[in-house]
């Protein structure tokens, strides 16, 4: 070894042992690890600690992302910017020790405004050594209506919008400001508790940061943050270099920005030159009417996403990741929103964006890339009153769908969007007591694949019964452009939601806003499948055999 690990001081040194770098890498892990696991085990709320909607990270004192944990991918890579904004927002000086800070602007944040970031500084011998951040989804927070503003037209209706705000200084609350966040919640308990988990997560972070700058010194963990950045860039670049240069389009569409809404177009422009990638969504439509858009910095953390599929995806991600990756975004654009644009559902055009990204790459690396999906967040939400307490309840269910098959493999049937990561969808035992339903089915949905040498994955069919007088919103999308098939292979079905009042009457609710429905109302909700994957004349008949063992096809 060139270096002693427990040196602190390397003004002398050059280089830092390999074995030191990977001990810190991991711990910059682990920590971030401990972070989402103290968050999901005190949450009070089951998105949270059912679902696992919400992500975490680490950050240097110079906003360099250090370590993150699994959660919600679409998450991570927004942390940075929220973080950014609050150094922005308040001078360095007057950050301070056992302060928390919140933000979830869209237009800063990127996501829906229901998504609070966390974080707090992280000091060690008073002096300034990075930031943790979490992020995770609130319930409620004073929209138009209880569950997700699926109708909204303007920001302003889908609840509170906090810029950089101080919630705790030096340790203690800001009296006033968690007041308002109470006071204009429909769950105020729910509030507090996931604020709280959230801060016990940030306070977990600290802790642990302490610890390993006692073991190893600032300027060695600076020294291995160089090197762990370098590393990623070049394994990156390297890994692009290796793909022929070229420039390729792709296009779809969305079936609309809301209930009664027009298309929404999404075009990506893909160019690899040399070592970079280019990713250009111009021609994409402008930002809609209705609540299908994002801010800037939620497309940026989409097509990271995308990026990281194919270009070295066993690597972590960290401050040196995406340096070779170039994006162009227009706007105002459906991907970069401005007020008063409405935010709420601003998944549907990342999730289609992704998968145009990957067939766009299909032309330079065909056996690397996964078929289609029908990427959409295929949201169910019924909310109401309990009969025995009047409490409300707000029941909302993301369900799995089938993922796009590859060189080699079927697609995994019922699984989360690429977006949502280890998103997990409710147990139907936390469905049944927490809220007043029955789940009377939940399976796999036959023959939702596409057909190819390797079959398209499989979506599901979940059966609600309500028992009480509720109200429902759905978001299901991408029926115009369902999982798409690649190189021969064939697309996979489209979603489909059925609802059967007990009157008789039945109506398709693929997107509803806040509707009424009575007890006994049963809605059928069928994920789509995603893309077959080459000719189905060359699937093997041994798979086909085993398909019909298994009940995925009839």
């Amino acid at each position: 070894m060139k270096n002693q690990i427990l040196h602190n001081n390397l003004s002398s040194f050059e280089e830092i042992d390999p074995i030191t770098v990977e001990v810190i890498r991991n711990s910059f892990t682990s920590i971030a690890k401990q972070m989402n696991q103290n968050l999901t085990r005190s949450a009070y709320t089951p998105i949270i600690y059912e679902m696992k909607d919400c992500s975490v990270g680490i950050f240097d004192k110079k906003i360099n992302l250090v370590g993150q944990s699994s959660g919600l991918p679409v998450f991570l890579g927004t942390l940075g910017p929220a973080v950014k904004a609050v150094v922005d927002s308040y001078k360095i000086s007057e950050i301070k020790e056992g302060d928390i800070y919140l933000i979830n602007d869209s237009y800063i944040v990127g996501s829906h405004l229901n998504d609070m970031t966390v974080l707090s500084p992280i000091f060690y011998k008073n002096k300034l050594i990075g930031f943790g951040a979490t992020k995770a989804h609130w319930m409620d927070i004073g929209a138009k209506s209880p569950s997700s503003a699926t109708d909204s037209t303007e920001i302003y209706q889908e609840g509170y919008r906090l810029g950089p705000t101080r919630a705790f200084k030096e340790g203690k609350p800001e009296k006033n400001i968690i007041d308002f966040l109470m006071r204009n919640s429909r769950l105020p308990k729910s509030i507090w508790g996931d604020l709280q988990a959230q801060i016990a997560a940030c306070r977990t972070g600290e802790r642990e940061m302490k610890k390993l700058y006692n073991k190893f010194g600032t300027d060695i963990i600076d020294l291995a943050c160089k090197t762990i950045f370098s590393q990623n860039e070049n394994a990156e670049r390297q890994a692009v270099e290796k793909m022929p240069n070229g420039q390729w389009k792709a296009f779809g569409s969305l079936d609309s920005w809301g209930p009664g809404g027009g298309p929404v177009k999404v075009v990506v422009t893909l160019t690899i030159s040399d070592q970079e990638i280019h990713v250009d969504l111009t021609g994409s439509s402008e930002q809609t009417p209705g609540c299908l858009n994002c801010g800037l910095q939620q497309t940026i953390a989409g097509i990271r996403l995308a990026y990281k599929f194919v270009i070295e995806p066993q690597i972590d991600v960290n401050e040196g990741s995406f340096k070779n990756l170039k994006i162009t975004v227009p706007e105002r654009s459906v991907f970069d929103a401005r007020e008063p644009a409405a935010c709420q559902h601003y998944y549907p055009h990342i999730g289609l964006m992704i998968d145009l990204f990957l067939e766009a790459l299909s032309n330079a690396t065909p056996n690397s890339v996964i078929a289609g999906q029908p990427g959409d967040a295929m949201n169910i939400m019924i909310t109401g009153k309990h009969t025995d307490s009047e409490a409300l309840f707000v029941s909302g269910d993301e369900t799995g769908i089938g993922w796009g098959a590859y060189h080699g493999s079927d697609g995994s049937n019922s699984m989360m969007t690429y977006g949502g990561g280890d998103l997990k969808n409710f147990p139907v035992e936390v469905q049944e007591y927490r809220f007043p339903l029955r789940i009377h089915e939940y399976r796999l949905r036959p023959n939702s694949g596409g057909d190819g040498q390797w079959r398209g994955g499989l979506g599901v069919v979940r059966k609600y019964e309500v028992l009480q007088n509720s109200r429902l919103s759905t978001w299901f999308e991408r029926t115009v452009t369902p999982g798409k098939g690649l190189l021969g292979g064939i697309d996979g079905k489209p979603a489909e939601v059925l609802v059967e009042e007990p009157n008789g009457k039945k109506w398709n609710a693929l997107k509803c806003a806040d509707v009424a429905i009575t007890a006994g109302t049963i809605v059928t909700v069928k994920t789509g499948g995603g893309g077959g994957f080459g000719s189905p004349d060359k699937r093997s008949r041994d798979d086909i055999k085993e398909d019909k063992k298994q009940g995925y096809v009839s």
